[in-house]
């Protein structure tokens, strides 16, 4: 590339229309709840197959979807973090050390909360594939995996904000709308950005 107002394709297809799919599915699930439980469900259903998916796109996936590309250890966060407080973080042309370390939490997140509201689902509904186990409802183990379900639901929305915030102070440190690369899958590709190790 020959000068700074370059571009380079970072994102492919999939990791686009994972994201903004998780995104969707994620609010449907979170304002329905109860009160529209088929809807509510099959968002669940939606979060867990993109879960799937990500991960087996994260090992045979595109370089920067891998997830040997966005691993780093807990002191590179930390100081990548500290970088970004003081408004001097380096650019990544991939996810930086705090966007990799993201995306684990917010996928373990996910996981426990799509994983508990099967188990709910099966208790109190004797519905869906672990409605098996249970031939009657259980109030215990169904009141324990319910507040297990929402309190991990919750701190994926907090995961969330904290998301949103970080990808606004980035995109103002380095002067680059990071929300329209995961539209397009491009990034502006100068000797700036920060090469290995790039979700």
């Amino acid at each position: 590339m020959s000068n700074n107002t370059d571009t380079v394709k970072v994102w492919d297809p999939f990791v686009r229309i994972f994201h903004w799919t998780l995104v969707l599915s994620f609010f449907i699930s979170y304002i329905t709840e109860e009160d529209f439980l088929t809807i509510h469900t099959f968002a669940g259903y939606t979060i867990l197959t993109l879960i799937i998916l990500r991960v087996i796109w994260g090992l045979i996936g595109t370089r920067h979807a891998r997830f040997s590309d966005f691993t780093y250890s807990s002191q590179t966060i930390k100081e990548f973090i500290k970088d970004t407080l003081y408004l001097r973080a380096k650019r990544y042309l991939g996810h930086n050390p705090a966007g990799g370390a993201m995306i684990i939490l917010m996928l373990i997140s996910l996981s426990v909360t799509t994983l508990t509201g099967i188990a709910v689902y099966g208790i109190e509904e004797q519905a869906g594939p672990l409605s098996m186990f249970y031939t009657q409802k259980d109030s215990l183990w169904g009141d324990i995996f319910e507040e297990i379900h929402e309190f991990f639901a919750n701190f994926t929305l907090l995961l969330v904000f904290i998301h949103v915030a970080g990808v606004i102070v980035e995109s103002i440190i380095h002067k680059e709308n990071l929300v329209k690369s995961m539209i397009d899958g491009k990034k502006r590709s100068d000797t700036s950005s920060h090469q290995e190790g790039i979700l």
